[in-house]
């Protein structure tokens, strides 16, 4: 089920999202992202970081509309919400939830208590050199999928969310409907987890939750304050931030010699687990969370919401204050599991043989381990690594821009050398950039001794400069240089962006020459038929004046024979 991913009309190939992503779980495919959720850890940084915001969230809001018209539904906020809005008082946020509908709105630090109860309970009897607390489920991920052989340290315990919905399916019954609110992705995929189906209902993120205010035009900040349902204490509030969790197993830790470790953001995150798994520490118990800041710097917080200290800092205010720990109350949590199972549900990567990695780097380009440039424009580390992706269908070969770059210079080359066209490139200044071969033959001159010089040097000072200056793109003008023997018909772009003007020029002296041979015969042509017309005039003039002179002798002699022959009748 894809509940995060990207959106394809927006994502322009720009390779941030696998940058930022610390196990690559993001498939490109004609140069489209795609999230591969069996590789994913759902930690969202990805959606944060896509510079084009092409980010698909699949949200729960419509779901939880529909079941406020026909079903008790109850809010579990997250504590990072005192840094999520903009509030006088906390307790304004449970009106603005009570007027969109919702019949309980309790705080999530209720479980958060209860999970550190639980953990202080199994580690009484904990038998492993090193601790990891189990609070953050894209943590929780990035170790059954990536370092499963950790398994054995986390905490089997369920998050905050899931034992205060536990508690709330309890009290309210299990055809409530429970609605958690957080700054978390990966609670909507906790909330599906087959372990604990039909806990949590929906996941609502606080972006999500400020859009549909927006929508349902409430302004948290001119509402009335309402108490919470249910509150916890400081020490249930305090999981949003970092040093939240392990603050409640410190007595543990210095008794039994363990060190606590705080790590935040995935990039340490990454780090440690590989410290512990190869041995290099031990004896440690490790606060892990995925986002930087812990929950209150998590994927899920409103849009625009970036002043990351102003709500680490609001949060920890919000912590100090007492709200009275009613978790126990009319609860018998004796009678709920809090137990959780991590799995280890890491993915079988296909061997690559060296000479198949080999294969694909040079399909790339790389021959040599020195193209091999690692320059991680990609998003992969080396060249090796995005080779093995390539091969695991992961990423495709254009991904590398040097790649790309040399074979749009190579094909930019073969077309720039074997052009029939002239080709003169110059700056704003008219100064020859590129002179291609054409050009040199045409003009006599080899590039080398005309590039950034002065085009007016082989073409002086005649209309085509002016044209040049002109600022104006023309186009199919004829021009001729008797100094060269040459007459073109020429096109000029003035490319203002890139601050140089394209002059091409299509040789056509020997079409021209061609014209003028085929005039000059079309003319002798002409002249020729002129001729034969004037003889064939005179002759036929001189056959009218030869007849006219037979006919004339021959009427006199018929004239005398008629006379003599009336003479000899009388």
């Amino acid at each position: 089920m894809n509940l995060i991913n990207f959106s394809k009309a927006n994502c322009r190939s720009c390779y941030k999202c696998i940058r930022i992503c610390p196990v690559k779980a993001i498939k490109f495919k004609d140069d489209q992202a795609e999230i591969v959720e069996d590789r994913c850890i759902a930690c969202g940084q990805c959606l944060i970081e896509c510079p084009q915001n092409a980010r698909y969230i699949k949200s729960d809001v419509l779901k939880v509309k529909e079941a406020i018209e026909n079903k008790k539904v109850i809010a579990t906020i997250a504590p990072s919400f005192a840094g999520a809005f903009d509030m006088t008082d906390e307790g304004q946020i449970v009106t603005a939830l009570k007027t969109l509908g919702f019949d309980i709105v309790e705080e999530t630090a209720v479980g958060a208590r209860i999970v550190t109860a639980e953990y202080n309970n199994i580690l009484t009897d904990w038998k492993y050199n090193n601790v990891i607390t189990t609070c953050c489920p894209s943590a929780n991920y990035l170790i059954e999928r990536y370092f499963p052989s950790l398994t054995k340290y986390m905490l089997p315990v369920v998050s905050p969310m899931l034992a205060h919905g536990k508690v709330l399916k309890h009290i309210y019954g299990m055809e409530s409907f429970v609605v958690f609110l957080g700054p978390c992705t990966a609670k909507k995929y906790e909330a599906i987890d087959f372990q604990h189906d039909g806990i949590i209902d929906a996941v609502v993120t606080f972006e999500e939750f400020a859009l549909w205010l927006k929508e349902e035009n409430i302004d948290i900040k001119s509402l009335e304050s309402q108490k919470f349902d249910r509150r916890s204490v400081a020490i249930g509030r305090k999981y949003p931030v970092k040093n939240g969790v392990i603050s409640g197993l410190m007595p543990w830790c210095t008794k039994n010699g363990f060190e606590p470790i705080t790590v935040d953001g995935i990039e340490d995150c990454v780090k440690i687990m590989k410290e512990i798994e190869n041995g290099d520490i031990k004896n440690v118990c490790v606060e892990v969370n995925i986002c930087r800041g812990s929950c209150s710097g998590g994927p899920g917080m409103p849009d625009g919401q970036d002043n990351y200290f102003k709500c680490q800092s609001k949060v920890k205010e919000y912590m100090k204050k007492s709200g009275g720990d009613t978790v126990c109350e009319n609860v018998d949590l004796s009678k709920i599991d809090f137990a959780n199972t991590f799995l280890d549900k890491s993915i079988a990567e296909k061997k690559v043989s060296d000479d198949e990695i080999r294969k694909i780097l040079k399909s790339m380009g790389k021959y040599e381990d020195r193209d091999e440039l690692n320059c991680g424009v990609c998003g992969y580390d080396t060249c090796r690594e995005k080779a093995i992706a390539i091969y695991n269908g992961m990423a495709e070969t254009n991904m590398c821009l040097n790649y790309m770059r040399n074979k749009a210079e190579s094909l930019t080359n073969v077309i720039f050398g074997n052009s029939p066209n002239i080709i003169i490139i110059l700056d704003e200044d008219l100064n020859i950039i590129e002179f291609n071969p054409a050009a040199e033959k045409a003009f006599k001159i080899e590039s080398e001794y005309i590039k950034n010089k002065p085009i007016s040097i082989i073409l002086g000072n005649n209309e085509l400069i002016e044209a040049l200056s002109s600022k104006e793109d023309i186009f199919s003008q004829k021009a001729s240089y008797k100094e060269y023997d040459l007459i073109t018909l020429q096109n000029i772009i003035h490319l203002e962006k890139q601050g140089i003007i394209l002059l091409i020029m299509s040789d056509s002296t020997e079409e021209e020459k061609n014209k003028k041979e085929l005039k000059m015969v079309k003319e002798n042509t002409l002249n020729a038929a002129q001729e034969v017309i004037d003889k064939q005039m005179r002759v036929v003039q001189e056959i009218a004046s030869l007849l006219g002179e037979t006919t004339a002798e021959t009427k006199v002699i018929l004239t005398k024979l008629k006379k003599i022959a009336e003479g000899e009748e009388n």
